[in-house]
């Protein structure tokens, strides 16, 4: 597989990822998705917001037309509005990937950090960590759910796999 179909095949497993969360969350009580949490971002809304945060800021810095917020920044205090809002990000990742090219991909990108200087950084590296850093926090998320009496997320990669291929 080259690395243009690799990343357009990632961007899928995000959208479904993303879904099988969403869904979820949405079998919850609404007070469970505001209720303290032990995580990095201390609710599954503020978590959410944030994988939404470091999408918007990755993606707006690779399509060459970057923007600024802090990382814990609530863009949405409603999960409908805010699953919207995923819906329509997880469809502009994979807008972005289906016009990726091998030579967008092994080029280099200069971007400015929310919390430190520039940096300049291969495009593929940057690909690779937008999708790895939504995996992080989903996992994240995931140990919420159960925390909350939600059901087990089956949301790996060969889960995806395994039901797309």
């Amino acid at each position: 597989m080259n690395s243009v179909a690799y990343f357009q095949r990632l961007a899928s497993y995000n959208a479904w990822a993303n879904r099988h969360v969403y869904e979820a969350c949405a079998a919850l009580p609404a007070s469970e998705l505001d209720a303290p949490r032990r995580a990095f971002f201390p609710s599954i809304m503020r978590t959410l917001n944030h994988i939404l945060v470091g999408d918007r800021l990755w993606l707006s810095r690779l399509v060459g037309d970057p923007v600024a917020m802090p990382l814990d920044t609530i863009l949405f205090g409603d999960f409908d509005e805010l699953h919207e809002a995923r819906i329509t990000q997880d469809q502009a990742i994979l807008d972005f990937t289906d016009g990726l090219t091998a030579d967008i991909i092994a080029s280099d990108l200069t971007y400015q950090s929310v919390l430190a200087g520039a940096y300049t950084m291969p495009r593929d590296l940057i690909l690779g960590h937008m999708f790895n850093h939504q995996t992080h926090h989903r996992g994240q998320v995931s140990n919420m759910v159960l925390e909350a009496g939600g059901k087990v997320l089956e949301i790996d990669l060969v889960y995806y796999a395994r039901e797309q291929l």
